[in-house]
């Protein structure tokens, strides 16, 4: 008896198969082949059958498709079962398989998709592609950029290689069609200013930042920010870049106008910017404004400023440039203001958090106290060389707070704005402080307080509707219903809890501090979490902040790695967008309008609605996670190092008894 007619027994991961060698070797240069021939040692069970340690059910499957040449993919997981054929080799089937996968994802993403910013593939040039829009970069001064606008009929490959040779993963980008974005050009004006590493240069184009005001974005790479605008007529394309820095940049803060040229400035130069751009490295903060909305396009280096300890936060607060510092004993505060041109700093009581309302920054502190500048008031004390913080409340047991959100409520005519505070203490308490129109000078009151969690409190967030907060038990989120009487807050009937959820994240804090879960979102509509799981993965999940049912997934279009991501209200010809901007390891920027999602989410969140009264108001049910399933968590787990992933705070000691 030939080879070809001799019957071969498998125990396939404890199940018996019996086929025949012809069988088994039709396609050639498989593992049976290899395994029949002797090339590959043998293991056999107690009856003689060759031991194979797989998957026994999509073995079954390959076995099927070797007798017939067919297969039935129903209820079949295309991508575990592509894995079992291309380890043993069935390239017939994995091909049809990869076919199959392909036809679920396209470069060109789906329906959410919005729009791709293909990496800079040079640091100086700046241009517009797409719908005769360019834009080119000569250097004037070491202070000033001009930037000329000009007709070109070159293809888009062509903008992008200004000066330069593309390499065969370019070529392959530029061929992708996105022709909303611009890359930049010729990279010799800017000789002499990379860092000296160049190789270390080639490693750092991945996004580190992104920073978003209105119609603006700012990539920041790991020493130079590319700034985009969105408009109707060309999408977003390049406008202005920064010089390239020699120290990594660390953080970025972006103000730019609400409108086009000639439009009301939100806080920019009296000279006319009409873009303001902040980046800090280590202690010092340089300030560019840049205008736009003239020929050409100028870029003036206002100053750069030294705090005098590392910058952990920069913001702007109208037309102020604020940078603070939380170390310890050492804690700053730098402010720029517009008007004066004047840069002070400040010590300040041991920073913890901060949060922003109108022209008011307030500071949490270590010491339970909360401050707060009026950015109004502060040209007026420049000669006093006092930046007017005052304490506006003190936790009544002095618990550090670590947590604040503010809330102002529309004015009426019955009477002002009422000033609505929600913070969170080490100790895991979330408090709501108010302040009345007619009690001004005495303060705020303390409203209400909770006591559920048992972690420090690391995010919380009081909007019209809703109370989140957020504890450093791996994200463990609850919400709570907030009820209003004239748009003030009230406790008739009180606030309501609504749902509690996690949001997964293992990537330190540390190691990529601009990745914030959220909530993000207006605060008089709903909010959103961003979940990103594991540190290089491709996929975020966006959620319901109130209770945290999932809006949608996002999944790269080209398969690379967040880095980094951020949420933008941006303006549109008929309706306000809601942007997903996230940030690559490749370099490249990837939007995602998510406005149709949140809507058709909260409608069916809304009381009454069919599917959305799970885990509402006096449902005992629990509410349905939005996160990733366990099938997905095991797949995003597969990929990341569980010794290396952060360790949620240990508990807080025993609270102490509130004061009366």
């Amino acid at each position: 008896m030939s080879n070809y007619q001799e019957i071969v027994n498998l125990n396939v991961g404890g199940t018996r198969f019996s086929t025949s060698w012809q069988t088994l070797t039709w396609v050639p240069e498989t593992f049976f082949t290899a395994l029949l021939s002797g090339r590959i040692p043998t293991v056999r069970d107690e009856t003689g059958a060759i031991f194979i340690d797989r998957d026994p059910n999509l073995f079954g499957l390959i076995l099927n498709f070797l007798r017939t040449r067919d297969i039935d993919l129903n209820n079949v997981n295309i991508r575990a079962l592509r894995h079992e054929c291309d380890y043993f080799g069935i390239t017939p089937l994995s091909r049809r398989l990869a076919l199959c996968d392909e036809m679920n994802h396209s470069s060109c993403g789906d329906v959410l998709f919005y729009g791709y910013l293909p990496p800079p593939l040079n640091t100086s040039t700046t241009g517009r592609s797409g719908n005769s829009c360019s834009r080119k970069n000569s250097t004037s001064s070491s202070t000033e950029v001009a930037v000329n606008r000009t007709h070109s009929r070159n293809s888009s490959l062509d903008l992008r290689t200004v000066g330069r040779i593309p390499s065969q993963d370019q070529l392959s980008r530029c061929g992708r069609g996105h022709s909303r974005a611009a890359s930049l050009g010729n990279a010799d004006s800017h000789k002499g200013h990379r860092p000296p590493d160049m190789s270390s240069w080639a490693d750092s184009m991945k996004v580190q930042i992104i920073k978003a005001h209105h119609n603006w974005v700012a990539v920041a790479y790991t020493h130079f920010v590319t700034g985009y605008r969105l408009t109707d007529s060309c999408g977003w394309y390049v406008v202005f870049q920064s010089p390239v820095q020699e120290t990594v940049i660390e953080r970025i803060a972006l103000n730019a106008k609400t409108s086009g040229g000639g439009g009301t400035s939100s806080g920019n130069t009296s000279s006319g910017s009409d873009v303001m751009l902040g980046i800090a490295s280590g202690s010092y903060v340089r300030l560019w404004a840049f205008s736009t909305h003239s020929e050409p396009v100028r870029r003036t280096l206002i100053g750069t400023f030294n705090l005098g300890v590392r910058v952990e936060h920069l913001l702007f607060v109208g037309p102020q440039l604020v940078a603070l510092s939380g170390a310890g004993s050492r804690s700053k505060a730098g402010v720029w203001h517009t008007s004066t041109q004047h840069w002070q700093t400040q010590d300040v009581a041991h920073l913890t958090t901060y949060d922003t309302a109108g022209s008011f920054l307030l500071l949490g502190t270590a010491t339970g106290a909360i401050n707060y500048i009026d950015m109004q008031k502060f040209p007026l004390r420049m000669k006093d060389n006092d930046l007017l913080v005052t304490q506006l409340y003190k936790d009544p047991n002095q618990e550090p707070i670590t947590a604040i959100s503010v809330y102002l409520t529309p004015k009426t005519n019955l009477c002002g704005n009422w000033i609505e505070i929600a913070y969170g203490t080490r100790c895991g308490s979330v408090r709501v402080i108010v302040q009345h129109p007619e009690t001004v000078g005495h303060g705020p009151q303390l409203f209400q307080t909770f006591t559920v969690h048992q972690s420090p409190i690391t995010k919380v967030s009081l909007s019209e509707n809703y109370l989140i907060s957020v504890c450093s038990e791996y994200n463990h989120v609850r919400s709570w219903r907030v009820t209003r009487f004239r748009g003030m807050i009230s406790t008739q009937p009180g606030t309501t809890p609504k749902a509690a959820f996690k949001v997964l994240a293992l990537e330190a804090p540390t190691a990529q501090p601009h990745n914030d879960c959220g909530p993000y979102g207006e605060q008089d509509e709903e909010q959103i979490f961003i979940q990103k799981v594991v540190p290089d993965t491709d996929t975020l999940y966006v959620r319901l902040a109130s209770n945290g049912k999932r809006v949608c997934t996002i999944r790269s279009v080209d398969g690379s790695a967040v880095s980094c991501f951020v949420l933008a209200e941006c303006e549109g010809a008929l309706r306000p967008r809601r942007l997903l901007l996230c940030g690559h390891r490749s370099g490249a920027t990837q939007m995602w309008d998510i406005t149709g999602p949140i809507d058709r989410a909260v409608k069916l969140n809304q009381p009454g609605s069919v599917a959305g009264n799970g885990g509402g108001e006096g449902d005992e049910s629990p509410t349905p996670d939005g996160g990733p399933s366990p099938d997905e968590l095991v797949r995003l787990l597969s990929a990341c190092d569980l010794d290396a992933a952060p360790v949620p705070l240990s508990q807080s000691p025993n609270r102490p008894i509130q004061a009366p």
